[in-house]
């Protein structure tokens, strides 16, 4: 009787549990779609494109992944261009598109991420990395590589270690290159150093020789040499080449470029031997990826897949990283019961029916919030290392590679990161150590800069065009020793010209400058309104005999005083005798009086006090007067 009732038990048992299951595996779809947006036949689009086919292939492959769903990816060319770039996003929308690989450009990201939010679906981006693309204005967006932020800041601690103070930023004049200028700008002067002058390319292919040839011109009249170059490959060749024409890539020049350099060494190195003469001596930043057998393995498989005709860059390797996050989110979004659903927006059937523009196929995916938030909460490792995200969805611990131009390829001279600032040691093997706060703790390899030498570059030169020093001289009317005009003339003599000539002729750069007298000549300046003048940019600096008080030195600076004061204090001089009584000189008759008398006040004071107490104190008068003086 038992044995009858266990087994319709088991029955209901099994039965529930197989449809439990079943329907945890149809909630599952059999494909789920995910776009791609970039431009194709750009250096970083040809590797992202093998990188993205490559990892949809991986992921599929694998079956712990997406337990059966099958990832389709379905790409549209960007063509560098926003308007461009709207259009493909449009396209992908009427897809069913869950996520979105992409953009590539900062220009395209800032057209499109406005959809991303109204339709909630997320992108992210392998290669966009304008800073100013905040989380807080586009909610969907996650930036799957590192923000010009950070590598800007490394630029700055570049240009800090080596006690350059000033840097040229010659950039396109485009959201890319503006805001990643804006962002130097910043981390030097944090650092006490600044941008002297900013240089814009205009952005697009249509950019002639001659223009470069321009701005180039301009820079080389400037006193500092110190470049920093944010670009794209295009006009950043076209810099180099006329800068080797116009000599710029010769000893004194240090030239700076961001990691689109990198990109095209890596993918296209080694590259002709005209292009590498242009290149010599440049400093490079590269995005860093820590080693793995994972990536070396990648690397193999890279070479044989393309034959050798392509590299593979930083940027592949974020955007293959970033088909495997967006796989593993979905799959999260899976077993925490998420279903792909789309929905109408009623504002765009509105819109459609009264511009009779056919936007009814752009749906909101339902799905869309859950599946961003387990983007961000991901927690995995792929070919660029661990990959986490901070509060503000940038990734976390960013790092680059400092590379060196040299002959037909490249040297690595350190890293740097956020963590450990510049170092020759990888910053992983750093993370478990305390991080570097002090910017003395920096160091790099030695480099061989522009002009093949070892020395490192001043950074700066006196313009050919830079205006004079103006030199303030007090036209004195008394005591012209110092300073005075000769009479009828412009020139000025004394002893503060010579001094400051003299000063002047051991430096070992030119300095131009002029005297220019202050004053009427019928009555001495006054020498507080010169120093004041100083102060107000009228003079750069001032030559006389100014004396050194407080309220002067609040506002300028003095040099070493070279002329002694010519106050004294003027006192009686005597010789006096030395011997073993000299002590006494000090002691007159009064004060010898005065110590008597205090002397015997004192031993009566305690004669008074002991007398009635005390037997010594008492006795003949002789006795008495004996004990007041001991």
């Amino acid at each position: 009787m038992n044995v009858i009732w266990i087994i319709p038990l088991l029955v209901v048992h099994v039965g529930l549990f197989g449809e439990g299951f079943s329907g945890n595996v149809s909630s599952r779809p059999a494909v789920v779609n995910i776009g791609a947006i970039f431009t194709f036949d750009s250096i970083i689009g040809r590797v992202a494109k093998i990188a993205i086919e490559e990892a949809v292939k991986d992921v599929n492959s694998n079956s712990s992944v997406l337990h059966g769903t099958k990832l389709v990816v379905k790409m549209q060319n960007s063509n560098c261009s926003g308007f461009l770039g709207m259009v493909g996003a449009l396209q992908l929308m009427e897809s069913d598109i869950v996520a979105v690989i992409g953009p590539q450009s900062s220009v395209v990201a800032h057209m499109i991420l406005n959809l991303a939010s109204e339709l909630q679906v997320p992108f992210l981006s392998f290669a966009a990395t304008d800073p100013t693309l905040s989380s807080l204005q586009f909610p969907f967006f996650v930036r799957t590589t590192q923000s010009d932020l950070y590598q800007m800041i490394a630029i700055a601690e570049i240009v800090d270690h080596y006690d350059w103070k000033e840097v040229i930023a010659i950039f396109l004049d485009d959201d890319y290159g503006r805001n990643g200028v804006a962002a130097l700008d910043d981390a030097l002067a944090a650092r006490r150093c600044k941008i002297s002058y900013k240089a814009e390319i205009p952005p697009g292919s249509g950019v002639t020789r001659g223009e470069i040839m321009d701005i180039l011109v301009k820079v080389a009249l400037l006193e500092t040499r110190v470049i920093v170059l944010h670009v794209n490959p295009d006009s950043g060749f076209m810099v180099f080449s006329v800068a080797h024409y116009l000599g710029m890539m010769m000893d004194g020049f240090v030239w700076l470029a961001t990691d689109w350099l990198s990109s095209v060494l890596d993918s296209f190195s080694p590259l002709p031997s005209t292009t590498m003469d242009t290149l010599q001596g440049v400093l490079v930043l590269r995005a860093h990826t820590p080693y793995s057998d994972r990536k070396r393995d990648f690397f193999s498989r890279w070479n044989k897949l393309t034959g050798g005709s392509v590299g593979l860059n930083a940027y592949g390797l974020f955007a293959y990283d970033a088909v495997w996050l967006v796989a593993h989110a979905i799959d999260s979004f899976f077993i925490q019961g998420g279903i792909i659903s789309f929905s109408n927006d009623s504002r765009l059937r509105f819109v459609g029916r009264s511009r009779n523009l056919n936007l009814d196929a752009m749906t909101i995916f339902d799905g869309g919030a859950l599946l961003l938030k387990n983007i961000l909460q991901s927690d995995l490792v792929g070919l660029t290392g661990p990959i986490k995200f901070n509060p503000d969805r940038t990734r976390m611990l960013p790092a680059y590679d400092v590379i060196n131009v040299i002959g037909t390829g490249f040297r690595q001279i350190g890293y740097w990161s956020n963590y450990s600032g510049l170092s020759t040691v990888p910053p992983e093997t750093l993370y478990s150590r305390p991080p570097n706060d002090s910017s003395a703790n920096d160091q790099l390899y030695s480099v061989v800069w522009p002009g093949e030498t070892t020395t490192k570059p001043r950074g700066w030169v006196f313009p050919n065009n830079g205006k004079q020093l103006r030199i303030g001289v007090p036209n004195r009317v008394s005591f012209r020793d110092f300073v005075s005009q000769v009479r009828g003339t412009n020139t000025l003599k004394g002893f503060c010209i010579d001094v400051f000539t003299a000063a002047v002729n051991l430096l070992p750069y030119a300095v131009p400058y002029q005297f220019i007298a202050y004053g009427d000549g019928k009555k001495n300046p006054s020498y507080t309104e010169l120093v004041h003048l100083i102060s107000t940019g009228f003079f750069d600096a001032a030559v006389g005999d100014i004396a050194i008080v407080t309220n002067r030195t609040k506002i300028v600076d003095f040099t070493q005083p070279y002329a002694e004061s010519g106050l004294f204090v003027v006192a009686p001089f005597r010789k006096l005798n030395t011997g073993a009584w000299a002590f006494q000189r000090p002691f007159t008759p009064l004060m010898w009086g005065v110590t008597a008398a205090f002397f015997i006040v004192v031993g009566i004071v305690v004669w008074i006090l002991e007398h009635r107490i005390n037997d010594e104190f008492r006795g003949p008068p002789q006795k008495q007067f004996i004990t007041i003086l001991w």
